[in-house]
């Protein structure tokens, strides 16, 4: 029987641009192991002994250089099946704004990001799980329904 973990964090990043929300992609390197060259948002392991929102500001940090400006907890988890480990994952999701009209600082992990319209972004990611979490945090976050109230993390 398979293991249910959750040792992983994603976080969408977006920014604001004459009004209008755009959503930063990375381009892993085609160096890395697992997934060279895919385009994704921010993703990583949660380290022994931190919590999952210190794991996604760590991400955050190492892969962009970004601090959040607002961040929030996505009501939504990414979920699959790692086949070599016969393990389920729970990927927690995040949400992040950065400030307008700059660029991240990307680490070795990746070469190569854009700014994209959330629906280029979707199209964009491998992962289904990826695109509904755009699309849940465009729908619910982004266009400032009350869940973006309600979920928001004070930093």
């Amino acid at each position: 029987m398979p293991d249910i973990v959750c040792k992983i964090i994603e976080v969408s990043l977006f920014s604001f641009v004459n009004k209008e929300p755009l959503y930063l992609m990375l381009r892993r390197s085609k160096s890395e192991k697992l997934y060279p060259d895919a385009w994704q948002i921010v993703t990583g392991t949660i380290e022994h002994g931190e919590t999952a929102l210190q794991a996604s500001l760590r991400e955050i940090k190492e892969e962009t250089g970004y601090t959040p400006v607002k961040f929030w907890i996505v009501p939504y988890m990414n979920t699959f099946y790692s086949v070599p480990q016969d393990t389920v994952h729970h990927t927690v999701i995040f949400a992040g704004q950065v400030p307008p009209n700059t660029n991240p600082v990307l680490s070795a992990e990746h070469y190569q990001f854009g700014w994209f319209t959330v629906e280029k972004a979707k199209q964009m990611c491998v992962w289904p799980g990826q695109r509904k979490a755009i699309d849940i945090i465009h729908e619910y976050i982004v266009r400032g329904t009350p869940t973006a109230e309600l979920s928001e993390i004070t930093l």
